[in-house]
């Protein structure tokens, strides 16, 4: 017979483990000594001294959930009470029940972790109601929109409450949504319809300048294209693909006219060659705006400027295309800028170029994982193929962000 501190086997193999309750059949041992017996028994032994380190450090280290912590530890503790092992099986069993104690505080401190972050999750989507619903009453379209975008991105990161909260709360985050979408586009539509409403006053304008362009009636003619000059920059802008056609209409109609009276005032030339040198220096203080840097200023600039154009007269019929063609590039130049403000205070077209943007970074951080995916299981001819396409989405997507910047980033 063979023993030691914590088992021993008895002349017919049978091996036996000492508890606190007395010895235990361990089980039988036919093919060695004793003391192997005793020594395979010992490993069995440390092998679940092993496994009970390796639950306690994974308690301790990691996010181990309550209900899986304790399936392993009932898994441990029906071999330590099936005495198939040679050890300190008390020690064991005490290390399982503070290993036990210590899933259930972890499991307390968790429930109340949760709530702590339930509580600051709701606290943080009110605040986020409350401010979408003061921001539904803003007029700033741009910034007031871009926030909104913002909220939506902070409230997709928050955790969820109960669903009778959250939904309630989603409601009104989301009303005051739609109730600042409905009142950017009403604002949109007008400006729209102010813009159509000038192509119409501007096309009346435009008929009755090509009506005038024959008159030999020089005196109130021409002071008739004047008023209607005036009536064409108080009718505001129209459309940009029907402004560009009716000023050149208009512009021509006023040609025609001024052209046959220069002809027929030829004793006026010199006073003409003198305006000319004005509009010429005007046109070089105009081309000194440009590149147009600060709209406002530029557009005031120009304004004065234009008003001691008007002011000037007429010049040599020869000369007008050059010196005019000057200030109307420097205008043009300034209307590009206006349409550019424009459409960067657009929240619908942003919108849609954010969208496109969004789908287009989820495509290629898709491809990208499976380029990855395909690479760690060996398949190269396939982790190619999707590199090219990958490749080509992301250049699509290198165009989209280029074109969102446009807008304001």
């Amino acid at each position: 017979m063979s023993s030691d501190p914590w088992g021993r086997v008895d002349e017919t193999g049978t091996v036996y483990v000492r508890t606190a309750e007395g010895e235990k059949v361990v089980g039988s041992w036919q093919a060695g000594t004793p003391e192997e017996a005793l020594a395979y028994f010992e490993r069995k032994y440390e092998g679940l001294v092993v496994e009970i380190g390796l639950l306690e450090k994974r308690v301790r280290t990691t996010d181990l959930s309550a209900k899986d912590a304790q399936t392993a530890i009932d898994h441990l503790r029906v071999q330590v009470e099936e005495h198939h092992a040679v050890g300190d099986l008390d020690a064991l069993r005490v290390r399982l029940d503070k290993l036990v104690e210590t899933v259930e505080s972890r499991r307390e401190e968790r429930k109340v972790q949760k709530a702590r972050q339930t509580d600051e999750a709701r606290a943080a989507k009110e605040a986020l109601v409350v401010e979408a619903e003061e921001l539904a009453q803003s007029d700033q379209w741009r910034s007031a929109g871009e926030r909104l975008r913002a909220l939506v991105d902070i409230w997709k990161g928050l955790p969820r409450l109960d669903r009778k909260s959250d939904d309630e709360l989603w409601h009104r985050f989301s009303h005051a949504r739609s109730a600042f979408s409905k009142r950017r586009k009403a604002h949109f539509a007008s400006l729209d319809a102010q813009r159509e409403d000038a192509r119409k006053v501007k096309e009346r304008l435009v008929a009755e300048a090509e009506s005038l362009s024959k008159s030999t009636d020089w005196g109130p003619t021409a002071a008739r294209y004047r008023e209607l000059m005036a009536d064409w920059k108080a009718a505001g802008r129209a459309q940009r693909e029907s402004e560009d056609d009716l000023w050149n209409r208009f512009r021509g109609a006023q040609d025609v006219f001024f052209a046959a009276r220069s002809e027929v005032f030829a004793e006026r030339d010199a006073e003409q060659v003198e305006n000319l040198k004005v509009k010429e220096e005007l046109a070089g203080e105009a081309e000194k705006l440009l590149p147009i840097t600060d709209l406002k200023a530029a557009r005031a600039a120009f304004r004065t400027l234009n008003e001691r154009w008007e002011a000037v007269g007429h010049v040599p019929r020869d000369a007008r295309p050059k010196v005019e063609g000057r200030m109307h590039t420097v205008e043009r130049a300034i209307q590009e800028a206006e349409e550019g403000e424009w459409r960067r205070t657009n929240p619908e077209a942003r919108a849609r170029a954010a969208g496109l943007t969004g789908q287009l970074q989820a495509a290629v951080d898709k491809l990208r994982g499976q380029v990855d995916a395909a690479r760690a299981a060996g398949n190269n001819a396939k982790a190619d193929k999707l590199a090219r396409e990958l490749e080509g989405r992301q250049a699509l997507l290198d165009q989209a962000l280029k074109g969102l910047e446009e807008f304001g980033g």
